[in-house]
């Protein structure tokens, strides 16, 4: 299939790939959003312009973190149009589009079909087909049955309609990992709530894991007929799950501002397992970030860059890509050319994919950091923590993000574009082959 291509300019082609026009997509999508949240009906108090367009970006790249309050600031009108950023941008605008035709009944185009397969990471068409109405059914169920539970908890503190929508908002913000809230301490006064601590990790760890894998369980149903990413996927969440929990809850035990305020060994493992599992996607908190250990707050970070799974609505590295670079690490002590897991072998060319993406991030943060520092005179370990969890599209804030300037508040925008559309360039990048026109002789040198 050919690459779109602009109209022509002083006689030439420019070619634009999928990637990009996606990237321009989003950044449309961010300059409408600012100026829907701009308007008078869309605010209850005043919004500048950095805030407006700090909080579309926060929504379209599904992170969280937030300059102005969302449940005071923005009206009910602005709360439905950020809602609709954080729906368009967890699912990825193509995938949203696909799904708004197929409910029509009309066809998909073949450039529509071109970039929806980049937004997904797929490369058949048939699949990519069949996993565009699998996400219908997984993001209408979910959506809809996390808002019914939530219910129950919010219609009988607010009312019918307030509680409706506070259950449909955080139904929505959790399914799609954005972490967006309509209070100031986000869900902190349900810390032991056993409703809340049962549907929202369970929407946003579904919609954190990959539509691929939901894709792979409907339809195949037993663990030996999934596919490679399927099994890795599943195996490597449970145990990110269980390890942070475990170790989360051994740091934060006896921390009179965090786990040791609750005086219940059932509460203290309810509010650690709701801010262990959170902590890799979703963005909320029902404890103080900002009165966590410094410790706690390195392992926070570590899992904010590691993210959720491929194809799904959450941002990092992703779970994957994690877990082929510690089976590098083990085929390199154990001497092997070929990475092995579940009775599959991973090639030299999946190795070099995710050892870009892991220095690339890694580049991406580091220089994030640096500029926002010489700007920011604050504590390094808070303006790492905001840096990562912007770059992670996770949205949990240790309080520095509403103090940088407005180099800082530019710095961390770019961080969120790139945490949710840079891996879909870099994929573009990474699959597109140039053969060697000139090989040379093979050198030498010392590692280590």
């Amino acid at each position: 299939m050919r690459l779109p291509r602009l109209p022509s300019i002083s006689g030439r082609r420019v070619k634009i790939p999928p990637p990009a026009v996606l990237a321009l997509l989003y950044l449309a999508l961010i300059v409408l959003g600012a100026m829907l949240l701009k308007l008078p009906f869309s605010t209850a108090l005043p919004l500048g312009w950095s805030d407006a367009f700090f909080t579309a970006t926060s929504a379209i790249t599904v992170t969280g973190l937030t300059v102005a309050d969302t449940g005071t600031v923005f009206s009910p009108f602005g709360q439905a149009v950020i809602l609709l950023l954080i729906q368009l941008g967890g699912l990825g605008l193509m995938t949203f589009a696909a799904l708004v035709l197929s409910m029509l009944g009309l066809p998909i185009g073949i450039a529509h079909t071109i970039y929806l397969r980049e937004d997904l990471n797929q490369t058949s068409v048939p699949d990519l087909l069949r996993l565009v109405k699998v996400i219908l059914r997984v993001v209408l169920l979910c959506e809809l049955a996390g808002a019914v539970l939530l219910a129950f908890v919010f219609v009988p503190e607010f009312g019918w309609l307030p509680g409706l929508w506070h259950a449909v908002f955080h139904a929505v913000s959790a399914f799609n990992n954005a972490g967006f809230a309509l209070f100031p301490d986000s869900l902190s006064r349900w810390a032991t709530d056993p409703l809340v601590n049962l549907t929202v990790p369970a929407l946003f760890i579904v919609g954190g894991i990959g539509f691929s894998v939901l894709s792979d369980l409907y339809r195949k149903r037993q663990w030996r007929a999934f596919s490679l990413h399927t099994k890795l996927m599943l195996s490597g969440t449970a145990a990110l799950i269980l390890w942070s929990v475990a170790v989360f809850v051994a740091l934060e035990w006896n921390n009179p501002l965090t786990l040791g305020a609750f005086p219940g060994i059932i509460d203290k493992l309810t509010v650690g397992w709701f801010q262990a599992v959170t902590t890799r996607t979703a963005g909320f908190n029902t404890t103080d970030i900002a009165a966590i250990h410094d410790s706690t707050a390195l392992m926070f970070m570590l899992l904010m860059v590691i993210g959720g799974g491929s194809t799904s609505t959450a941002g990092g590295i992703k779970v994957t890509t994690f877990i082929v670079l510690l089976l590098a690490v083990v085929a390199f002590f154990k001497r092997r050319s070929t990475l092995r897991a579940f009775g599959r072998s991973l090639g030299v060319e999946e190795v070099l994919k995710v050892l870009a993406l892991a220095m690339l991030s890694l580049m991406a943060l580091m220089t994030g950091l640096f500029i926002i520092m010489l700007s920011h005179d604050g504590h390094f370990l808070d303006l790492a923590f905001e840096v990562t969890s912007a770059f992670g599209t996770v949205g949990l804030s240790r309080g520095a993000t509403s103090e940088l300037d407005d180099l800082g508040r530019a710095v961390i925008m770019v961080l969120m574009f790139i945490g949710r559309i840079g891996p879909l360039t870099l994929g573009f990048f990474l699959a597109t082959r140039v053969p060697p026109r000139i090989r040379y002789p093979s050198g030498r040198i010392y590692l280590g």
